[in-house]
């Protein structure tokens, strides 16, 4: 039976990992358990397992624009050290990367071939994980590229529509920006599905399919909760000026589950449905 490794294990999509790996020999370790930048103590750790799968990562986009030496060292030589040791004690790696690799400016969904090109300090230290990880681990690395991510167990966007549903009679979401939102729990059951089939090594985009705006799932994530969607109103990007600029389309296309012989990820809206009956919006 293969001996699984989970890193960033207490975090959001870590602990979907967790679940999605229940009945298996599973080593979880959060952050304070591991280091990733530390090579030698990831060596160390890596040793006995088959797979590796690194949830870990550096997620604050607009602290890394004045940090971007610290989302580095995460998102970049953490996975690279993951990746060199993985290979070095023969194991499978699945690395999580992001939309922010691209620069957001394509009218149709992003192929996994398409070459990289952030806009962000975020997004260039995870393009750089993602080339690290390749390069170490080779046919024997898995590149998960995901986006717009909420789940049970951490905060997120869909969590704090519920709560601003609580205290303001009314507020603004931007409209001009696209994307999948994408459930952890159904990433985490299909990065199962992705080691546990004879898929090639390679990028993969995990999301939900279909498309939508940070609007349009503001006001389903209300639907869910059976409040009254009219109560949001859509506003532009404009109205909300951050340090790191975002990508304004994020949609992510799915050629290499097909060509692998998988099925994608089921609709957002689908998803959004079963995450909100099984509890995983409450706040």
């Amino acid at each position: 039976m293969s001996r699984y490794l989970v890193t960033g294990a207490t975090g959001m999509l870590g602990t979907d990992l967790q679940a999605a790996l229940a009945g298996r020999e599973v080593t979880a370790l959060g952050r304070g358990d591991l280091d990733v930048t530390d090579a030698a103590a990831v060596l160390d750790v890596v040793a006995g397992h088959d797979v590796v799968v690194n949830a870990a990562a550096y997620t604050k986009v607009d602290d890394a624009e004045e940090h971007e030496d610290v989302a580095y060292a995460v998102n970049a030589t953490g996975a690279g050290n993951l990746a060199a040791a993985a290979a070095r004690h023969g194991a499978r790696i699945v690395q999580y990367s992001t939309d922010y690799v691209f620069d957001g400016s394509a009218t149709e969904p992003y192929a996994e071939a398409t070459p990289h090109a952030p806009i962000s300090a975020y997004g260039r230290t995870k393009a750089a994980g993602e080339r690290l990880v390749l390069e170490h681990a080779g046919d024997a690395a898995f590149v998960i590229r995901t986006a717009w991510l909420y789940g049970a167990h951490g905060p997120n966007f869909a969590k704090t529509m519920l709560r601003l549903a609580e205290s303001k009679d009314t507020w603004s979401v931007v409209d001009d920006q696209v994307g999948q939102p994408t459930w952890t729990a159904d990433l985490a059951a299909k990065t199962v599905e992705l080691l546990d089939s004879d898929a090639p090594g390679g990028v993969y985009h995990g999301t939900n399919e279909g498309r939508t705006s940070w609007f349009g799932f503001a006001r389903a994530v209300l639907e869910e909760a059976g409040i009254d969607p009219e109560r949001i109103t859509p506003t532009d990007s404009t109205a909300f000026v951050r340090p790191a600029p975002r990508p304004a389309f994020s949609v992510l296309g799915h050629g290499a589950w097909e060509a692998a012989g998988l099925r994608p990820m089921r609709p957002w809206r689908d998803a959004l449905h079963a995450a909100a009956t099984a509890g995983a919006l409450s706040t």
